[in-house]
């Protein structure tokens, strides 16, 4: 649907309908066109990956994709979503199957405790299940509900959400994330983890370049908005960011040495990764997810030069015309 055919609907609905309804009518509209959109990316032949990429990061950014010789962090994330391909990176980006990887590399105890995983969310007897849980998704990133309170959960609604993440490929859905396209989609339950002491939870995210850490992005998961501030591995405070930048500083945790060391542990082997890890009030370190394309390669980086250092840090494999 082109630009001006939208215009035109808005403007239609605008002379029948309160302010309120157009905005959800928008809503649905725009909804509709992004699964749309899936459903071409997902029709496509991978020799016309490279073009279709193309094409989305100048709709998204407004900028020209150099896969030819890309050099910028989001020009050779991009690069890596067509080229850098293996099982192990389908089974990383699993919400599942990332727990066997994580008891081989590090040990169980760094995973959240497993309550259940199923197929289908009316497989899931919720009369079983704790007071507090986190559902979530394999086979993407975002599909997650906290439950604080049983007894508040809208069953109805999540079944809803469910079956719509259920029945969508994400490695479509938003750049070719092509490390999703083959995750057989199952439903996990998880613990709900908190800290004892009532505090927001931290979550660490570690970017790693060749197998070592070079920075620690910070944010609370109790945040209504996303919201980051980096430090480096001595943690100095970093002057660059994405998206809503955290006026003030986090402390160093104690075991933030412990921490670096299992980041590098599990990113050995890859250009880039970034580790998720969380630290509980008592010092204790849970595993999150790994995560290849942060953003999918199109992170409006503040200040401009990070986009081009973060890209420095990728060492890209000289065979394919780099």
């Amino acid at each position: 649907m082109s630009q001006q055919s939208k215009s035109l609907i808005i403007e239609i609905i605008k002379l029948f309908d309160p302010l309120r309804s157009v905005k959800r009518k928008i809503r649905k509209m725009n909804n509709r066109v992004a699964l749309l959109e899936n459903d071409v990316a997902l029709c496509l032949p991978e020799n016309k990956y490279p073009d279709y990429l193309k094409r989305w990061f100048y709709k998204t950014t407004g900028e020209y994709l150099n896969l030819e010789r890309p050099l910028t962090y989001n020009e050779k994330i991009q690069y890596l979503k067509l080229y850098e391909k293996s099982p192990l990176k389908t089974q990383m980006a699993d919400k599942y199957e990332v727990r066997s990887y994580i008891e081989e590399k590090i040990g169980k105890g760094y995973l959240i405790p497993l309550i259940g995983v199923y197929d289908s969310f009316d497989d899931i007897d919720f009369d079983t299940l704790p007071n507090q849980f986190a559902l979530k998704c394999n086979h993407g990133s975002g599909y997650n509900i906290i439950c604080k309170d049983k007894a508040q959960f809208d069953k109805q609604a999540a079944r809803k959400q469910v079956n719509e993440w259920m029945s969508t490929n994400y490695a479509f859905l938003y750049g070719l994330e092509l490390q999703y396209a083959d995750v057989k989609p199952k439903i996990v339950i998880e613990e709900f983890i908190s800290n004892r002491n009532g505090e927001d939870l931290i979550d660490y995210k570690f970017w790693c370049f060749g197998g070592k850490a070079h920075f620690v992005q910070c944010s609370s998961r109790n945040q209504k908005r996303v919201e980051m501030i980096f430090y480096d591995r001595e943690w100095n405070r970093q002057d660059f960011y994405y998206v809503n930048q955290i006026p003030y500083d986090f402390p160093k945790p104690d075991n933030l040495d412990e921490m670096i060391e299992l980041a590098e542990r599990l990113s050995k082997g890859f250009p880039h990764i970034r580790v998720d890890l969380y630290r509980m009030d008592d010092g204790h370190i849970y595993f999150g997810e790994f995560t290849f394309t942060s953003r999918s390669g199109i992170c409006p980086w503040k200040p401009a030069y990070a986009n081009r250092m973060m890209g420095d840090l990728i060492k890209l494999e000289r065979n394919d015309g780099i």
